[in-house]
C-alpha cells in the first residue's frame, strides 16, 4: 500500500494562532514539533496497517516546516517551494490513498485560522462548487484516481470534508472557539485519535471512492477587490466578470486547474490594496 500525506499546519494538534505557523514568531518552533508529532502518529498507524511506502508532503507556507530529523524513518519527505502542484505535488495514480493532515476550513467559514490559499482569495469555486483547500486538493486527488480517506484538524474542517466526501474519516484534535482559539485535546489523546482514525480509514479503504468531478472544469476565484480580479484575468482564456471581484477560466484537467489557480493568485497579489 502506497500512501500520500499532505500536511498543512493550521489544523495540527495544539495550534491556535499565527505565532505557531509563521517562521520567526515565538511559538513557531513549538508548531514544528507539534506538526512532526502528529505526522508520526499517522505514519505509525499506517505502517501497522501494512503501508509499504509513505510520502509526506510539507504543504504549509514555505513548505519547510517538518523536522526531518524527528520524522519517522520509514517516511519520505517532500519539502521546499516552488512546486507546480503545491500541496499535492507528486500525487498520482500510483498511490492507493491520500490523507490530509492538519488541514483547516475555507476562507469566510468558522474554524481555527480559516482561509483559502492566500489572503487575496475570498471564495473559490470549481464547477460552481464552493471549495477551500481541502476541496481543491481532494478534487485534484480524485481526478488522479486517488481517494482522500482521512483528514485531521478541528471540528469545522471535519464538517466541511464530510460535505464533500461523506465516507471520509475525520480525526478531530480540537474544537474551534474562535478563529484563533480552540479547545484542544491533550497530545496523548490527540495522537491516539490520529492513530485510530488512520487505522479505520485504511482498514475500510474500499468504502472511500475518489471524489468525482466533471471535466473540463470552470475555475472561478472571487478576489478581495476588482483590481486583483482584473489582473488575474489577463491569463489567456480567463475572463473578468464586470461589476464583481471574480475571474473565471476553463481548465482541461487537474494539472491545468492547479497551475491556473497559482498563476491567478500570484498575479492578483501584485496589485496593491490601496
Amino acid at each position: 500500500m502506497k500512501l500520500y500525506l499532505s500536511a498543512d499546519m493550521e489544523g495540527i494538534s495544539g495550534i491556535v494562532d499565527p505565532t505557531y505557523i509563521n517562521p520567526g514568531m515565538e511559538n513557531y518552533e513549538r508548531g514544528r514539533q507539534l506538526m512532526t508529532g502528529d505526522l508520526n502518529a499517522v505514519i505509525e498507524a499506517a505502517l501497522e496497517c501494512g503501508a509499504e511506502e509513505i510520502v509526506v508532503s510539507d504543504s504549509h507556507h514555505t513548505m519547510n516546516n517538518i523536522l526531518l530529523e524527528q520524522l519517522h524513518p520509514k517516511a519520505q519527505l517532500l519539502c521546499g517551494t516552488p512546486r507546480d502542484f503545491s500541496m499535492v505535488q507528486g500525487l498520482d495514480s500510483h498511490f492507493d490513498a491520500a490523507l490530509f493532515i492538519g488541514y483547516h476550513s475555507r476562507q469566510g467559514a468558522p474554524g481555527v485560522l480559516s482561509h483559502t490559499m492566500t489572503g487575496v482569495i475570498r471564495n473559490m469555486y470549481i464547477n460552481g462548487q464552493l471549495v477551500g483547500e481541502f476541496g481543491f486538493n481532494a478534487i485534484y486527488a480524485g481526478l488522479c484516481g486517488v481517494p482522500v480517506c482521512m483528514v485531521s484538524g478541528d471540528d469545522q474542517i471535519a464538517a466541511e470534508a464530510k460535505q464533500l466526501i461523506p465516507q471520509i474519516q475525520t480525526a478531530i484534535v480540537k474544537k474551534a472557539v474562535s478563529r484563533t482559539a480552540a479547545l484542544c485535546l491533550s497530545l496523548e489523546d490527540s495522537r491516539a485519535e490520529l492513530r485510530q482514525k488512520t487505522k479505520e480509514a485504511l482498514r475500510n479503504l474500499s468504502a472511500c471512492a475518489p471524489l468525482r468531478t466533471e471535466t473540463p472544469m470552470q475555475l472561478t476565484i472571487e478576489f478581495a477587490h476588482t483590481g486583483e480580479a482584473e489582473m488575474a484575468a489577463i491569463i489567456p482564456g480567463s475572463t473578468y466578470e464586470p461589476g464583481t471581484t471574480r475571474a473565471t477560466c476553463q481548465v482541461r484537467d487537474q494539472y491545468e486547474l492547479y497551475r491556473t489557480m497559482r498563476a491567478m493568485i500570484n498575479l492578483a497579489a501584485t496589485v496593491p490594496y490601496v
